[in-house]
């Protein structure tokens, strides 16, 4: 198809493809969403409740974060924490709980990378000294940190934090270290969860499973060693 010109050439421009194609990329990147203070509250979110049960008190805690979905339908569609609510008829930690909550949540909303919550909680002890999780579940340090433990867990769920997978190669290889140790103890294998009667804390699993191996000190749950 032709086009007659009628008028007089001022000016010409060859178009760029590929500066169309990234002028477009950018202008559909720019309409994404995240997490930011002016974000307003719809009128309803997404979440979950995480039921933690310590021997120090014979009630529970509930905690629920609730979630925010950005970007809904689309291709970036993201589930970023928006508010987080801890409910408990044990009334010694009132105070504290509800001041926690509410930086939580400020912090949530506030936006960019909250993950560090996660790092900053567990590192909390109780000086009056922790207690271990009812069913073999680990040692917490405090409640605090256990509340930590399951912002983790929410974070990884809804894919802000990535699961750390142990590879195949490194499984086996803590199989292999952990039948040793049996035979050298003179033990039997037991469960596959069980762990030697005299394994050691480990500090970054919290799990009784650190053994003393060719002088290194190896956890057989996590596989941190202290040789690596």
């Amino acid at each position: 198809m032709t086009k007659k010109i009628d008028r007089k050439i001022v000016s010409y421009e060859v178009i760029n493809l590929q500066e169309q194609r990234d002028k477009a990329a950018l202008e559909e990147q720019n309409k994404i969403e995240d997490m930011h203070e002016n974000v307003e509250r719809p009128e309803m979110l997404v979440g979950a409740t995480y039921k933690i049960k310590t021997p120090q008190s014979e009630h529970a805690l509930y905690v629920t974060i609730n979630d925010m979905v950005l970007n809904f339908g689309t291709a970036n569609e993201i589930r970023r924490p928006f508010e987080i609510f801890i409910n408990s008829k044990n009334l010694d930690h009132f105070q504290w709980v509800v001041a926690l909550t509410r930086v939580m949540s400020a912090v949530f909303r506030k936006g960019g990378d909250v993950t560090f919550l996660v790092d900053e909680m567990k590192a909390v002890f109780d000086p009056q000294g922790g207690y271990f999780k009812p069913g073999g579940g680990g040692f917490m340090p405090s409640i605090v940190a256990e509340i930590g433990f399951v912002l983790e867990r929410h974070m990884k769920m809804i894919g802000l934090l990535e699961e750390e997978q142990m590879t195949e190669a490194h499984r086996e290889m803590l199989q292999a270290k952990r039948a040793e140790y049996a035979i050298l103890k003179g033990q039997q294998q037991g469960e596959d969860t069980a762990f030697p009667a005299d394994a050691k804390l480990c500090g970054k699993c919290f799990n009784k499973a650190v053994i003393v191996m060719d002088g290194c000190l190896t956890c057989l749950n996590c596989g941190d060693s202290k040789c690596n």
